[in-house]
C-alpha cells in the first residue's frame, strides 16, 4: 500500500495531491501480474496479459521503462508520454524477444501535461487494453478511458449491453496490449485543470467485481476510512471481498488546485467532466 502526498506549482496556484494505490494477487492467483507508478504528477497501472508468459515481468518492465523516460522531468507534455508508451512497448518486445515467448501487458494512467505554448496545465488519461481511468468529481463517477476489448467491441456495435458483457465468454480478450506488436496505439484525453478532481486507475481486477456504482460509493464514503487506510486500499478490499476472481491494482489520485480565483459556477462546469469526453473522442 502506497499513500504520498504531493504540491506541483502551476503558472496560477499549487497543485496538493493526495495519492493512495494498492495491489493485491487475490485469492485466487498465486502471482501477481499488476505493477503500478506512483510518481508525481504521473501515475500508472499496469495489467499482465494472465495466460501467457511472464506477465508480471512485461508489467514490472513497462513501469520502469516509464519512469527511466519521463520520471526524471519536471515538466511533461502530450509528447513526451505518448514517446514513454512507445519506449515501454519496445522495452517489453526486447524482453520477450530472447526466449521467444509472448508477453505483454495492458496500461493506464493519468498525467499532468503541458500543451504546446499555453501553460495553463492539462489532465492527459491515457491507455492500452482494458485497464481504466476513472474521474469522480464528488457526484458523479465517470469512465474517461474506452477498452480495448472483444465485448466493447460488440457495445459499440450494438450486439450486447454493456451488462451482457460481464458475462460474455470473449470477456477476457483484449485488442491492444503492449508488447505483441513492434507498434502500439494508445488512445488519450485531455481535460482541464479545475479546483477539485479525483481520478481512479485501476486494472480490471477491480471491475471485473465492482460495478460503476459500487466503486462510486467506496468513493462517495470519504468519511469511512479510518487511520491507516485510504481510497485505493478500500477499492481492492472490496474486490477481493466481492471474489477477487483476479489481481487487483487501483491508483486513486485526489487533486486540488489551491490559489486560482474562480466562480462557483466555473468551478461546477470544471468538475463535470461529460462535455469534455465529448470533445476528446480517442485518436482511432
Amino acid at each position: 500500500m502506497v499513500s504520498e502526498h504531493y504540491d506541483i506549482a502551476l503558472p496560477q496556484g499549487i497543485m496538493r495531491m493526495t495519492v493512495s494505490a494498492a495491489s493485491d494477487c487475490g485469492p485466487h492467483r498465486t502471482i501477481n501480474e499488476d505493477s503500478f507508478l506512483v510518481l508525481p504528477g504521473l501515475f500508472v497501472v499496469a495489467d499482465g496479459m494472465g495466460g501467457h508468459s511472464f506477465g508480471d515481468r512485461a508489467s514490472q518492465c513497462v513501469v520502469q521503462s516509464i519512469a527511466r523516460s519521463v520520471g526524471h522531468l519536471q515538466t511533461r507534455t502530450p509528447e513526451h508520454i505518448v514517446q514513454a508508451i512507445a519506449e515501454a512497448n519496445n522495452a517489453v518486445m526486447a524482453l520477450n524477444a530472447p526466449s521467444e515467448s509472448v508477453s505483454g501487458t495492458t496500461l493506464s494512467g493519468i498525467a499532468l501535461v503541458t500543451v504546446g505554448a499555453d501553460p495553463e496545465p492539462r489532465w492527459m488519461a491515457f491507455n492500452v487494453g482494458d485497464s481504466r481511468v476513472y474521474g469522480w468529481n464528488g457526484r458523479q463517477l465517470e469512465q474517461i478511458t474506452v477498452d480495448h476489448s472483444a465485448v466493447q467491441e460488440l457495445i459499440e456495435l450494438g450486439h450486447i449491453t454493456a451488462l451482457e458483457a460481464t458475462s460474455h465468454p470473449d470477456r477476457n480478450i483484449i485488442t491492444r496490449a503492449l508488447g505483441i506488436n513492434s507498434a502500439v496505439n494508445p488512445d488519450f484525453w485531455l481535460l482541464p485543470v479545475g479546483s477539485q478532481h479525483t481520478f481512479v486507475a485501476c486494472s480490471d481486477g477491480l471491475t471485473k467485481e465492482l460495478d460503476d456504482d459500487l466503486i462510486a460509493g467506496i468513493l462517495a464514503d470519504r468519511a469511512a476510512v479510518s487511520e491507516g487506510e485510504t481510497l485505493a486500499n478500500r477499492l481492492v478490499a472490496g474486490a477481493i471481498a466481492a471474489g477477487g476472481s483476479d489481481n487487483v491494482t487501483v491508483v486513486v489520485v485526489e487533486a486540488s488546485r489551491i490559489g486560482l480565483a474562480h466562480t462557483a459556477d466555473e468551478d461546477t462546469a470544471e468538475r463535470d467532466f461529460s462535455h469534455h469526453l465529448e470533445q476528446t473522442r480517442p485518436r482511432k
